[in-house]
């Protein structure tokens, strides 16, 4: 795992329609991972970004 380097990034704020069964399960998953629906979001958005193929291939090249 790579190490954990706390950083200011810059944010902007957004409007997201979602299906409320999604929410809702948002909300469960965020509140056991005592985090904010806002962070579990971002960090959901991450780990998408992070593991689709064209980001990766993104990223390897020299």
């Amino acid at each position: 795992m790579s190490e954990f380097n706390p950083s200011k990034t810059e944010k902007t704020v957004i409007t997201l329609r979602i299906e409320v069964d999604v929410l809702q399960e948002i909300d469960i998953l965020s509140a056991k991972a005592d985090i904010s629906r806002n962070e579990f979001i971002m960090q959901c958005i991450d780990f998408a970004m992070n593991h689709h193929p064209s980001v990766k291939s993104e990223k390897q090249k020299p």
